[in-house]
């Protein structure tokens, strides 16, 4: 049995950058050769691309965790390490990635082909081959590689489609959509039988375009679990599903002409609800092209015209079941869809995310002491060696370069207090 999941989190680990090498040249006749160590190489950065073959996120569900290959680590006579492969992970599209702790929204990859940069991968660290100069003509130190970002983020899917079926539970959305396309819905006369949705593919034979007026149409159509009044406020299956109406062009709205006769509300009450939930929810999806239909019309005895003496009643009339309306139904709808293709503009063909770097955050600790928050700074100071001099005065001029010292004179840090930096601590001068 499928199971279709459109909520899930996702940890992903970007590579490690290699370790940078320190190494000298010792040869015959070369018994005080230079330098030569390697720089590591790149960790591998994690994407996240929108795919038209992955249907939902099933697939992240119990396996959330993704991890990109990291950087070998520099040699000796200049071998520099392997750069890591980049991990892409596929999602289907219409997929919205989350922060996980504040809920901001960070991507939406709304169509084929667009790409997110999630997590990018350590640089690898310069072997002691990088850092000969006239003032340093025999370095004892390396860089370590920098560690891979690393991240948890909810992800959510939103159907793509060009209808979407709304109405209330057991109003014949399953009926329908198992009627005209080959989506088969679990369909029972209960309310929620629909408790995930549910694409289909409808075609309308020989209906022509103005483009091709020999044709045959074509739309993709949503079964969305019902709505009840307060939906919008989490009543029901409420908010988890109405998110999948943000996506769909167009709104095949269905009210049950049989529920009078079991005491439920009349077609027009049932559209008032159906509205404001769907308004209460995202105002724009009033303005959504819409067809009203009603259902249910093989329940009525006396046919259209009982159903045409019940308040509210729509034009269209429709039984799923009997087959009753179902072709003028199509007609009716398929201008309502064309009409709302032609007026959404077309998507990108990728979207290319990547984050800025960050500067240099001081803060000031319970103890007194600081901080040194971003990655440059941490950078600056992973050496091989810190207790090596030459190697102490590299991570001071860092340090100096990327604006620490400026940063903690402008936070208030005095002379003697200690400064942390990733591992490395030192005093104020």
């Amino acid at each position: 049995m499928s199971v279709f999941v459109d909520e899930s989190q996702l940890h992903l680990k970007a590579g490690d950058g290699g370790a940078g090498c320190v190494s000298f040249r010792r040869e015959p006749f070369t018994p005080k050769g230079g330098p030569e160590g390697g720089n590591g190489g790149k960790g591998g950065d994690v994407w996240l691309v929108a795919d038209r073959n992955v249907a939902s996120l099933l697939g992240f569900r119990d396996h959330p965790h993704r991890a990109a290959v990291a950087g070998t680590h520099g040699k000796g006579k200049a071998q520099h390490g392997k750069v890591g492969a980049d991990l892409v992970v596929a999602v289907p599209v219409g997929t919205v990635v989350k922060d996980r702790n504040g809920g901001e929204v960070l991507a939406d990859l709304a169509a084929e082909g667009h790409r997110w940069l999630a997590a990018r991968g350590g640089r690898g660290g310069r072997g002691n081959g990088s850092f000969l100069s006239n003032r340093r003509r025999a370095p004892a130190f390396a860089e370590q590689g920098e560690v891979g970002e690393e991240f948890w983020f909810n992800i959510e899917l939103k159907l793509m489609a060009d209808v979407a079926l709304v109405g209330f539970p057991n109003a014949g959305k399953s009926t329908l959509i198992s009627t005209v396309s080959a989506a088969k819905p679990k369909i029972a006369n209960y309310p929620f039988t629909t408790l995930e949705p549910h694409l289909g593919v409808v075609r309308i034979e020989r209906f022509g375009t103005p483009l091709d007026p020999r044709g045959d149409f074509e739309f993709i159509m949503a079964d969305i679990p019902g709505l009840i009044e307060g939906a919008s406020e989490g009543k029901g299956l409420g908010i988890q599903f109405l998110r999948h109406v943000e996506r769909s062009r167009a709104l095949l709205v269905l009210l049950d002409l049989g529920s009078m006769a079991e005491g439920g509300p009349t077609p027009q009450r049932q559209l008032e609800v159906l509205l404001k939930e769907l308004g209460n929810y995202q105002p724009e999806l009033l303005e959504r092209p819409r067809l009203v239909i009603g259902t249910k019309l093989d329940t009525l005895m006396g046919g259209v015209d009982e159903a045409r003496e019940m308040p509210g009643c729509p034009v269209v009339l429709i039984s799923a079941a009997a087959g009753i309306g179902i072709r003028e139904l199509l007609i009716e709808l398929a201008p309502v869809v064309a009409e709302a293709r032609a007026a959404q503009p077309a998507a990108d063909t990728f979207v290319l995310h990547r984050p800025e770097e960050e500067g240099v955050r001081v803060e000031r600790n319970d103890d007194a002491s600081w901080t040194v928050i971003g990655r440059n700074a941490e950078r600056a100071v992973a050496v091989s060696d810190i207790t090596d001099g030459l190697a102490l005065q590299h991570v001071h001029n860092q340090l100096k370069r990327i604006g620490v010292d400026k940063a903690l004179q402008r936070a208030g840090a005095r002379t003697g207090e200690l400064v942390h930096v990733g591992t490395f601590t030192f005093t104020m001068d």
